[in-house]
């Protein structure tokens, strides 16, 4: 069976029977793994590759999600790759590792464009 509820608790309406069937979207990484401890399996459907959701007529969640669910009856839904826990942890850890190197060379950046000479030691450490 697979199930389509939004707005609702996923332990008052799936069983860990279904099978669940969602679109990528900017937060479907985090929706997936909400709905992993519920069901059986999630299948996450690429976007351009679901051509019967891309050009139909009628737009609605519902017709959407009911041609999700044929598709993935059928075996016909192309899915993508999701990342494990591991992955995702470390995917984190290197964007906030990557933020603080920006904002370490914007500090620099403001301090170099108001004249003030370059620091000798470790501008970031506890003398700096």
């Amino acid at each position: 069976m697979i199930s389509s509820t939004i707005g609702l608790s996923p332990s008052k309406t799936l069983s860990l029977e279904d099978e669940a069937v969602i679109e990528v979207t900017g937060n479907s990484a985090a929706v997936e793994r909400i709905l992993r401890p519920h069901v059986k399996r999630v299948a996450v459907a690429n976007p351009r590759l679901v051509r019967a959701i891309a050009y139909a007529r009628v737009k609605t969640n519902k017709v959407d999600a009911g041609t999700l669910a044929k598709l993935h009856a059928a075996g016909f839904l192309p899915e993508v790759w999701v990342a494990d826990e591991d992955t995702y942890s470390r995917r984190r850890r290197m964007a906030e590792r990557a933020g603080v190197i920006r904002i370490k060379g914007r500090m620099k950046a403001i301090l170099h464009a108001n004249l003030i000479p370059p620091y000798k030691g470790y501008l970031f450490g506890k003398r700096g």
